[in-house]
């Protein structure tokens, strides 16, 4: 992922030299269990776990030579090693996927951890955006055409919930990405004894695999980048709500706009939705990885590394962006302004269409059909369409006409916004509870 949407806590996760780090890790707990076991000498663990992890450039120097990464980083970090001798016992029994599928796992679960967190401030800034507009009037639109009333909170709400179901379907992935192995070449422990795997694991909190054929199956990161795409798309749909409602014909909602921020190089009056556009466009990064790494999964003959290639770019870039979303959208939420007055005008602006719904229902109780019904409703409807002429009064009129007779105080208490919202409590009082 470029600097440009890179945030320094999980970058510094995905560097190459957090990655030789993890592995210097692995390499050191992997000799451990092994001096305990009797299986090397004791005395060389010390001095391997003293020397510094290799630099990204000297391991990059010595693979522009050797073609293959773990060997070059064995010799630069045996470079750094005294006495010298003492890293020969370095990744005893061990073959390249051992490291990098354990090191690999302990990194998913590390930036795992990160996002978890702004997931947890995301949906605390939604519900808390939520209940502080459970009482806000606008109209609810199906189709983008106005509907029924509606409030503020209540959609809202529905990204609160939807990015806590996404924050829960992540932690599950955590436990999913979690798995390591150190089972030697084609996985049969044939040079390295199962407990060496178990007491590595163990160290590093993650679980070991069921089976491992060299290399981990991948259908536990498949599940893993999954996950993120759901959670950005999340985080798109509340992006998506918000350009919505910025667009000039319908002006309810504006992002933040700073002091001295720009809209536009050439219309000074412009405030765009630069940042729900950004989350939108993010998302779709996501989302991307997808495919790309479940192809990972089924290997030639077994174990091959063409899902490597693909992972160096896909599961960092999956996790930054995730990362960069989870923030933006986080100070999407926590800015936005809400424009009370002009929801309410949007809502007014039907003259009256909004109550079609509930018209319907009072008419039935006089005993017509619903197909009577509903033709002297949206024949009123469509005349107050065409010339703006109040709802109430054509439909007034069409009633007239077919002799059907108006319980106009009927009308009035049911014709209210708030009564079709007055149902919405407990979705509310769920909403206080969410953590």
């Amino acid at each position: 992922m470029i600097e440009r949407y890179t945030l320094p806590e999980i970058g510094r996760v995905f560097s190459d030299a957090h990655k030789y780090e993890l592995w210097c890790q692995v390499e050191i707990l992997v000799m451990e269990a092994h001096a305990e076991a009797g299986t090397i000498p004791a005395d060389a663990v010390e001095p391997v776990r003293k020397a510094p992890p290799p630099t990204p450039e000297r391991v990059a120097e010595i693979e522009a030579v050797t073609q293959h990464d773990v060997i070059a980083f064995l010799t630069a970090w045996a470079d750094n090693t005294e006495p010298r001798d003492a890293a020969a016992w370095v990744h005893f029994g061990m073959t390249s996927s051992d490291l990098l599928d354990t090191a690999l796992a302990a990194q998913l679960v590390e930036a795992t951890d990160i996002l978890l967190a702004k997931a947890d401030t995301l949906v605390a800034a939604l519900r808390d955006h939520a209940l502080a507009h459970k009482d806000t009037l606008r109209v609810g639109r199906t189709h983008g055409i106005h509907g029924e009333p509606d409030v503020w909170g209540h959609r809202v709400a529905d990204f609160a919930f939807g990015m806590a179901r996404s924050r829960d379907r992540l932690r599950r992935a955590r436990e999913a990405v979690g798995v390591m192995a150190i089972s030697g070449p084609v996985g049969t422990y044939s040079n390295i004894d199962p407990s060496v795997e178990a007491y590595v694991a163990e160290k590093l909190g993650l679980r070991p695999a069921d089976v491992s054929t060299q290399v981990v199956l991948r259908d536990g990161i498949s599940e893993w980048v999954s996950s993120l795409a759901i959670m950005a798309t999340v985080c798109e749909a509340v992006a998506l709500e918000v350009r919505h409602g910025q667009r000039t014909e319908v002006r309810e909602l504006w992002e933040p706009f700073g002091k001295g921020q720009k809209g536009s190089s050439a219309m000074p009056h412009k405030k765009n939705p630069i940042m729900s556009e950004r989350i939108c466009g993010m998302a779709r990064n996501v989302r991307a990885q997808i495919v790309p790494v479940m192809e990972g999964i089924p290997l030639w003959h077994e174990r091959d590394i063409s899902h490597s290639s693909t992972e160096r770019i896909s599961l960092p870039d999956a996790a930054i962006a995730t990362d960069y979303l989870l923030n933006l959208t986080t100070k999407l939420v926590t800015g936005l302004v809400v424009d009370a007055e002009r929801m309410q005008a949007n809502l007014d602006s039907t003259n009256g269409l909004i109550y079609s719904s509930t018209v319907v229902s009072e008419l039935l109780e006089t005993g017509m059909s619903r197909e009577d019904v509903y033709a002297l409703v949206q024949t009123a409807a469509m005349r107050t369409w065409e010339t703006g002429t109040a709802f109430r009064a054509t439909l007034r009129e069409e009633a007239s006409a077919r002799g059907v007779a108006l319980d106009e105080a009927r009308l009035d208490e049911v014709c209210r916004p708030e009564r079709f919202v007055q149902r919405l409590g407990g979705v509310f009082d769920r909403l206080a509870k969410l953590g």
